[in-house]
């Protein structure tokens, strides 16, 4: 073939290969802009959380219309126990969920259609005790703790701190495993346990009844004897935090990264409502979780750690405890580290606190 033929064929070939890359930049960017794009629109949309502290913000998104935006109706539903987030979670029961993120990584690894946008709740745990002489693990030896939720959070961080401190939880303690941290304080307000691990804001609705009438005619004088969160900086170094729980948002809604974004953002600032307006968050949050009363949930914005981290900033904490959690049970977190994907991508606008 002459050599001008070839140089033409050549120069004709890189020349369709450029306009073909370039159609295809522009079909890619022309996408990207169109409102496909941009989130759907929801004729409802399902928040759902456990009576604690992490479910605030979500109840202020819903009273507030902070999400308007993406459905016709915003509404808050509460879970009372591990069991029934992991049937709300299959079966598709809600859209966002405030979950512990051990049960969040479990139910991922399992197939569950989830992400995890952020972890919210870093120390929420105390042993409310009615003797003013426990101070540590090592002071509830021989006697009785009642524990909420066997096999899940609370009971997997008071394990892991029981056996840093050389005791066997199931040899060395007697622990009455209970519904709920509700049903935990309630055994302590009756007089039928002495000691008990509870999450914010049951420490405070404790602490608050057992002062008040007619409620202290029964119950014991209580007190916050220990703090978990002290105890895990004690045992295992670094801050006295400990990732316990965050929300995830669910179904096909964790694919579009507007909306992830939008649910992420308006947690956010529902936080800071509910940190900057304590008295105003427990009312809202009262009248939607009516097991807990506004002045407890109140007192509570005060003492639970809370601070909606990015859940992609927070695996590397959050890789810590899964990798604790593999060494104990590997079973707590599906068998494995959950992969990047089960981190929420967030824009760095929607990652800034």
């Amino acid at each position: 073939m002459h050599a001008s033929r070839r140089r033409f064929l050549a120069t004709s070939a890189l020349g369709l290969g450029v306009a073909i890359a370039t159609r295809r930049a522009q079909a890619i960017l022309a996408d990207a802009d169109t409102p496909a794009a941009a989130p759907r629109h929801l004729t409802r949309l399902v928040l759902a959380g456990p009576p604690a502290s992490v479910s605030n913000p979500l109840v202020r998104i819903a009273e507030s219309g902070a999400l308007a935006d993406l459905a016709d109706e915003v509404r808050f539903i509460g879970w009372r126990d591990p069991d029934q987030l992991r049937v709300m979670t299959l079966d598709g029961k809600a859209d966002v969920l405030a979950m512990p993120v051990n049960v969040a990584a479990n139910l991922y690894n399992r197939g569950a259609k989830l992400r995890l946008v952020n972890v919210s709740a870093w120390g929420i745990l105390w042993i409310v005790s009615r003797d003013p002489d426990v101070h540590t693990l090592k002071d509830l030896v021989g006697k009785e703790v009642a524990m909420p939720f066997r096999g899940d959070m609370p009971d997997i961080v008071f394990s892991l701190l029981a056996e840093r401190e050389g005791i066997d939880p199931r040899n060395d303690l007697r622990l009455r495993y209970v519904a709920s941290p509700i049903d935990a304080m309630q055994l302590l307000l009756l007089r039928r346990v002495d000691h008990a691990l509870l999450a914010e804001p049951a420490v405070s609705m404790a602490l608050r009844k057992s002062g008040s009438f007619p409620v202290s005619l029964v119950a014991p004088e209580l007190y916050r004897a220990i703090d978990l969160q002290q105890e895990w900086k004690r045992a295992f170094g670094g801050d006295a935090r400990i990732p316990q729980a965050g929300i995830a948002v669910l179904g096909p809604l964790r694919d579009s990264s507007d909306a992830v974004a939008r649910i992420a953002a308006a947690y956010r600032s529902g936080l800071a409502w509910c940190q900057a307006n304590a008295k105003a968050c427990g009312e809202i949050v009262a009248k939607q979780v009516p097991m807990l009363s506004a002045e407890a949930i109140a007192d509570a914005v005060g003492h639970g750690h809370m601070d909606a981290v990015p859940a992609r900033e927070a695996r590397p904490a959050l890789e810590s405890l899964f990798r604790l959690l593999l060494q104990k049970s590997p079973g707590l977190v599906g068998g494995k580290l959950p992969p990047d994907d089960f981190y929420a991508s967030l824009p760095a606008t929607s990652a800034k606190t």
